[in-house]
């Protein structure tokens, strides 16, 4: 598809020197039988330089290429209207190249707003300042959550305040669905003050792209889904579902960043040897879940009852499996997951997660982004 587009511009954008060069006398134009004059010669030559920028900027991939090519199908559409009898097919290309372009812009925005999100979410968190581990809350903890925290070598490093990690996915939107979808992702966690901002992007298939991001801060949760970057196929926030569903997500990845198990805002119960209930509650939204870890305090399962979305009557079985463990910065976590919902027709994994990489305690984004094209 970019390659196509690249060829229209390329054809569309300069036939338009041809005007130039007609009203100026230094070659003939058959393609328009009427006069040019040199007032709308230097216009026909701005529509082609206009083109040609975008043409640069996109074979580049600089994001601002769809502000060059904008203006330049207004200044070509104003000069097919005015030479519409031998100029009108050009209207055609020129739908094609402002769908682009329209396309384009959305997905800068996106990216934008993305952008403006993950900052305002590390600087609203204090990433800044010291992190703090409860350890008084020590004895509060089941003695295999205890276990965890001692075999994940997490108490024996800085304090974490956030964890960012870049991930590759396999997706599966619908139970039936046959084919796995590939993605990428990147996610931002919140320690203390809980928070996480993920973003997404996959496609449907070669050409339908999708975007999405996922959200909780100061106790609330969002989830969005564009396709194209531009249709909202999913936009949910400010309902208690949502609120609990992206609670019980932070739960669950807390094995990421294993010292927010002493959080004040979780409290835990031992089920039996090697499980144990984690209940979190924060600024009004309560969630929890159990998780299953092997003798040796390796994490294995979280299992939680959660809202698929918005509109479910009632929570379903969630289930988030380790599949690998590796350490990192000098933490065992997972580093390949499994997230399933257990219907009842069966079990449907939709998501396979592997983490690419992973840093503790940023201070600011990354200047370019995995997530961006």
């Amino acid at each position: 598809m970019r390659i196509a587009l690249i060829l229209i511009i390329i054809i569309h954008g300069g036939i338009h020197l041809f005007g130039w060069l007609k009203a100026f006398h230094f070659a003939a134009f058959s393609a328009i039988s009427q006069p040019i004059s040199k007032a709308y010669g230097v216009i026909w030559l701005l529509a082609f330089l206009l083109f040609m920028a975008a043409l640069i900027l996109n074979v580049s991939r600089i994001e601002y290429w769809w502000l060059f090519s904008g203006l330049a199908v207004i200044v070509s559409q104003v000069l097919i209207i005015n030479y519409w009898a031998d100029a009108k097919f050009g209207t055609i290309a020129n739908i094609i190249i402002l769908f682009a372009s329209i396309l384009a812009y959305a997905d800068f925005s996106f990216q934008q707003r993305m952008k403006s999100e993950q900052i305002a979410l590390l600087e609203s968190t204090g990433t800044n300042n010291e992190a703090v581990v409860y350890t008084e809350r020590w004895h509060e903890l089941p003695q295999i959550v205890q276990t965890w925290l001692n075999n994940s070598g997490a108490l024996e490093q800085p304090p974490i305040s956030n964890v960012y990690l870049t991930q590759a996915l396999q997706l599966k939107l619908q139970p039936d669905q046959d084919h796995w979808m590939k993605g990428s992702a990147e996610q931002y966690i919140i320690a203390q003050d809980p928070a996480f901002h993920w973003t997404i992007r996959t496609q449907m298939n070669t050409w339908l792209p999708l975007k999405g991001r996922d959200k909780f801060a100061e106790g609330k949760g969002e989830m969005l889904i564009k396709l194209l970057t531009l249709i909202p196929v999913v936009k949910a926030s400010g309902d208690e579902k949502i609120n609990q569903a992206t609670l019980q997500r932070y739960l669950a990845e807390i094995v990421w960043l294993p010292t927010e198990a002493l959080a004040k805002h979780i409290t835990w119960e031992a089920i039996d040897d090697y499980s144990a209930k984690a209940t979190m509650t924060y600024k009004g939204t309560q969630g929890a879940g159990v998780f299953h870890f092997d003798a040796q305090g390796n994490f294995k399962t979280f299992v939680a009852m959660r809202y698929k979305n918005n509109k479910a009557s009632q929570p379903t079985k969630w289930i988030v499996t380790a599949t690998k463990t590796e350490e990192r910065q000098g933490i065992n976590i997972p580093v390949e997951c499994e997230a399933s919902w257990e219907l009842e027709n069966g079990k449907w994994t939709w998501l396979i997660l592997k983490i690419k990489d992973l840093s503790y305690n940023v201070t600011s984004i990354p200047a370019t982004s995995t997530f961006s094209n």
